[in-house]
């Protein structure tokens, strides 16, 4: 009866996984009290539209997965910190949606794949938690705070996935750690960087009062 199911897609499972998160995302969001205005959608679109080209200047690529990029989370904080944490997390996971499409909707099982792209993307807009803080602060906190939050996705997809690639006698969230640390803490270091630039730091500060 459910012979054919294993002549289906690794790509396929992929993308019914992302629209399903998406739809439910959608369907929770139905309710809610933010209103996606046309200057809004517009700045999502540039977000993830910029955050995907910056993904694709790679100072250093992880054998199994992950980048160093030029500040391809900025965008994504920035968007967040604009418009708050719930806008933000809609957009981080459209945005995980697009890296997964680009990688070919690779995962090793459907739940790895929902979790390294759609999940772990889709928390950094827990940036906008600090959209309330100090203006001179508040977008690099929130950077660190959505990477943060993105490494503890990342971390938990290692240790519950790739624990065999650990070293012997080394436990799998110290090599889930070290392996997302190599990547994550540079990355999100340009991105802090960057925020503390007063014309960066300015508009994203604008976009919070032009929404």
């Amino acid at each position: 009866m459910f012979a054919k199911f294993a002549k289906i897609l690794p790509s396929v499972w992929g993308l019914l996984a992302a629209l399903a998160v998406i739809g439910v995302v959608l369907y929770c969001m139905k309710g809610s009290r933010t209103k996606w205005t046309a200057r809004m959608l517009a700045n999502a679109a540039i977000s993830i539209a910029l955050a995907s080209v910056l993904s694709y200047i790679r100072l250093y690529k992880m054998p199994q997965g992950g980048s160093i990029t030029l500040a391809s989370m900025l965008p994504i904080f920035m968007f967040a910190y604009a418009y708050g944490v719930g806008p933000g997390l809609f957009v981080g996971l459209a945005y995980g949606f697009v890296q997964w499409m680009q990688d070919g909707f690779w995962m090793l099982t459907p739940v790895e794949g929902v979790m390294d792209y759609l999940l772990a993307f889709a928390v950094m807009g827990l940036a906008g938690l600090c959209r309330k803080m100090p203006k001179q602060y508040a977008l690099p906190v929130g950077c660190i705070v959505g990477a943060l939050a993105r490494a503890i996705v990342a971390i938990t997809a290692g240790v519950i996935f790739f624990a065999e690639n650990a070293p012997v006698g080394q436990s799998a969230i110290v090599y889930s750690m070290g392996y997302n640390g190599l990547y994550l803490i540079p990355d999100t270091a340009i991105c802090v960087v960057l925020a503390f630039i007063p014309q960066i730091r300015d508009l994203a500060h604008k976009l919070s009062l032009n929404r």
